[in-house]
């Protein structure tokens, strides 16, 4: 017989927690049912190469989530629960092939004085476009972590914004476009283009969001959990649990229970079976939660929207463990940063949309991003030792076939080492302890939810935004088939550690239930205050 809860979540990411712990501080009581032993997708940390070293399994920064209500306002008070943030300063460090730098600093003047280094006018330029930015921020943030259909529109919020047609503009544009007009250095260009990549082709229409990608993290830095990314998930969970939720590993989900319509349950690969008598939320990918119903029962339109899913640029990483962590030459003398990265030229950067489209592994210059958690965290590596993860970005789809990539990953990686070398010249061979290398089709493989290797779930183009994620008509959460919600990257506003969808998703299904998160969170306070 099915264990019945009020709410069955499928999948325990992070955008799928955050719900149900909203969902549980309602009163609800919440059944998280996650495949693999340990919760929090590709927010989890993991001894990847010798034990002792903590690395994170998928994501470093959760670059997004400050703005988030959930933390920006405190509304879970997670900090209770053993989340703690750091802020890494420097924030960037890019090395060029010509022996010159640039240094993200939280200093604004600092930072405004390493672009001057090559430009005055660019220095002015990167000043005036963080002061620009900054006024029409809180309109962005305020549509990302609303639900689509909540509130005015991004036009109608940006018509009240003084320069509001202006920004409208920007964000059509591509944001080569904007980054081309605003600087004139080309490894001014290459910072902005490379700091770090953005998750789409840089040229393409409506990617102007992203050339402010590095203004976003100019003061914020790019928040560090304490301990591994996937601190923030074992605190979501500690608190499901406090409030009366239960969370249950190794449960794999192979199909929905519809019974009259409507979705009541999940099947497990084990033969159990959980259902919810007010909803089910999933964080499946959309790409796989198609095939656990029958399709009829999608409607067509929602089935052309998944078979249209685009993957987007996908990622190549390699985990290191080392004796040492990356170390600049700078005028100040060695600089060892948590985050770096190599992007050669603004071409360079250009042509990454050019390799993509045609499956090409290009080994020339490869754009990296380099991440050094320990420096900033010792507790991730034994005394004097430390992690270090190298991002590159490839194809999945290359011309011979993703299955090729077994036969030429540890040729890559050794590629994106040795280019690294270049710049971090300490990071001789014999530095090295151990290593992990996951090409596109490893990240799929280890999570279904990286579908083709993207660990944003899909592409942010045009066509997969806003009220076009995961397709028009059903991007308020609530699926085709009713009693089933949806959340996670496939939906508003997308991929990165935000919390966006999962804070999203309650907001939508407390509505329906006839409260709200503003509600909940009033709740507790009063609570608070009576404590």
């Amino acid at each position: 017989m099915a264990e019945q809860f009020d709410i069955v979540v499928a999948g325990a990411g992070h955008n799928s927690l955050l719900a149900a712990a909203y969902l549980s501080k309602a009163g609800f009581r919440c059944v998280v049912l996650e495949g693999r032993p340990i919760v929090g997708g590709g927010v989890k940390s993991a001894e990847l190469t010798l034990r002792g070293f903590i690395h994170d399994v998928c994501s470093s920064a959760h670059n997004g989530i400050y703005g988030n209500p959930a933390l920006k306002n405190d509304e879970l008070k997670l900090g209770d629960y053993g989340l703690e943030y750091i802020l890494p300063d420097p924030v960037f460090h890019m090395p060029f092939p010509d022996g010159s730098y640039l240094t993200q600093w939280r200093d604004l003047d600092r930072t405004c004085a390493e672009f001057a280094k090559f430009s005055k006018k660019d220095g002015a330029a990167y000043r005036r476009m963080i002061t620009e930015y900054e006024t029409v921020r809180p309109i962005l943030s305020e549509v990302t972590f609303n639900p689509i259909g909540f509130g005015k529109p991004l036009n109608e919020r940006l018509a009240e914004h003084p320069q509001g047609k202006l920004w409208q503009r920007r964000l059509a544009m591509s944001a080569w476009e904007i980054l081309r007009d605003t600087f004139e250095d080309d490894h001014c260009r290459a910072f902005m283009m490379g700091c770090p990549y953005a998750l789409q082709p840089l040229q393409d229409p409506g990617s102007g969001r992203a050339a402010y990608i590095p203004l976003h993290q100019q003061r914020e830095s790019r928040p560090l959990p304490k301990g591994g990314s996937g601190t923030l998930t074992e605190a979501l969970s500690r608190f499901i649990e406090a409030h009366g939720g239960t969370i249950l590993t190794n449960k794999w989900i192979t199909s929905l229970i519809v019974e009259n319509g409507k979705c009541t349950g999940v099947e497990c690969s084990d033969g159990s079976s959980y259902r919810g008598t007010k909803a089910v939320l999933s964080t499946i990918h959309i790409k796989q939660l198609v095939d656990m119903a029958s399709r009829e029962l999608w409607g067509q339109d929602f089935i052309d929207g998944v078979d249209t899913w685009d993957a987007g640029l996908t990622l190549f990483a390699t985990n290191y463990a080392m004796k040492e962590p990356p170390k600049y030459h700078t005028d100040a003398g060695i600089l060892s940063p948590v985050h770096s990265g190599m992007t050669a030229s603004a071409d360079r950067a250009l042509h990454m949309s050019v390799d993509y489209a045609t499956g090409a592994v290009n080994l020339t210059d490869p754009p990296l991003h380099v991440i050094c958690c320990s420096l900033a965290d010792p507790s991730r590596a034994p005394a004097g030792m430390h992690t270090v993860k190298v991002v590159a970005y490839q194809p999945y789809m290359i011309k011979e076939g993703p299955q090729h990539w077994d036969a030429i990953k540890q040729k890559v990686s050794d590629a994106n080492l040795k280019y690294l070398q270049r710049f971090a010249t300490n990071l001789t061979d014999d530095k090295v302890l151990a290593r992990t290398v996951e090409s596109p089709l490893d990240l799929e493989r280890m999570n279904p939810h990286n579908w083709h290797g993207s660990c944003h779930a899909g592409g942010s183009s045009l066509a997969q935004s806003g009220a076009m994620r995961p397709m028009p008509g059903w991007a308020q959460h609530r699926m085709p088939i009713p009693g089933l919600y949806q959340t996670g990257a496939t939906t508003h506003p997308g991929g990165s550690v935000t919390g966006g969808p999962g804070r999203n998703a309650a907001a939508v299904m407390l509505k329906d239930f006839g409260t709200s998160i503003a509600e909940v969170v009033q709740e507790n306070l009063k609570f608070s205050a009576l404590g």
